[in-house]
């Protein structure tokens, strides 16, 4: 195992990237903020299946946290993230300071409407998706890769790159992950080591109420009335809950006859939100 070539700056990445795309290969990049676990893992293994190069970025983007977020005490664990990019053939990692992505007199931001006004996350971090937004577009732009990968767990950060991607034509496919989960369920995040031993005990009940509420629905129940079950269970355990709804997977706005739909919550429990999402599939029964 070798461990991935780190590059700090754009000039060199670009430098790489010339020497990659003199070649002819094609290239992957994968987004993150590093504290990698399995899931991050699965996203580098679904970008080198599918591209002849992977660069992961590590990067702990301070525009996407608000002042009371835990931008200060996010776990960064960058020796630990090499090995295990390693282990998965990442070929580079683009690990750039807050001074090489944000130098002094920068002053330009992404204005998002779409999907980043969805009531969802936006309504409970008005600012994030404008911080998200501007360095997704950053890293797409100073990489240029062919595709990027980016996981459905954080369903409405992958529905506004999307239409980010499409309304800027920006030439990149972008490919959404599945989610990766805990033998009981519960999403992997890099949060999670927040989460207390009794915490961690009750924390799948997300997922549990979703994947019965996703069943129900696609059985033909009522949704308002699994929506307020649902929501009345998540409580119940011992969340806060923050939002739990039903939307169209594409625009996030309300589903539509015919179309893809998605199951999406937030929740806190301690000091640690979570959120979660599950597909909803009316046609077959099904669920995802």
């Amino acid at each position: 195992m070798s461990q991935p070539l780190v590059l700090n700056t754009v000039a060199d990445l670009r430098r790489r990237l010339t020497l990659w795309s003199g070649a002819r290969e094609t290239v992957a990049l994968v987004p993150t903020m590093g504290a990698l676990h399995a899931g991050h893992a699965s996203l580098a293994k679904a970008a080198r299946a599918r591209a002849d190069r992977c660069i992961v970025s590590i990067f702990v983007n301070p525009t996407q946290f608000a002042a009371n977020e835990d931008f200060g005490s996010y776990p960064r664990s960058f020796a630990s993230d090499l090995e295990q990019l390693g282990l998965e053939g990442v070929d580079a990692v683009f690990a750039p300071d807050a001074t090489q992505m944000y130098p002094a007199g920068f002053a330009t931001t992404i204005s998002l409407k779409g999907p980043a006004e969805a009531g969802l996350e936006d309504k409970f971090r008005p600012t994030h998706f404008a911080g998200v937004a501007t360095v997704v577009a950053k890293l797409l732009i100073q990489a240029m890769p062919d595709l990027a990968v980016f996981g459905e767990k954080d369903f409405q950060q992958l529905a506004v790159v999307r239409r980010l991607v499409r309304d800027l034509d920006l030439p990149v496919q972008i490919q959404g992950a599945p989610t990766l989960r805990e033998a009981d369920g519960l999403a992997m995040s890099s949060r999670n080591v927040y989460l207390s031993a009794e915490e961690r005990r009750t924390a799948p009940l997300l997922h549990r109420v979703l994947s019965a509420m996703a069943t129900q629905i696609a059985s033909g129940a009522s949704a308002d009335e699994a929506l307020a079950h649902g929501r009345e269970e998540i409580e119940q355990g011992g969340f806060a809950l923050d939002y739990l709804d039903l939307r169209d997977a594409d625009s996030l706005g309300p589903v539509q006859a015919g179309r893809a739909a998605r199951l999406l919550v937030a929740a806190r429990i301690g000091r640690t939100r979570l959120i979660d999402n599950i597909a909803v599939s009316f046609d077959r029964g099904e669920e995802t």
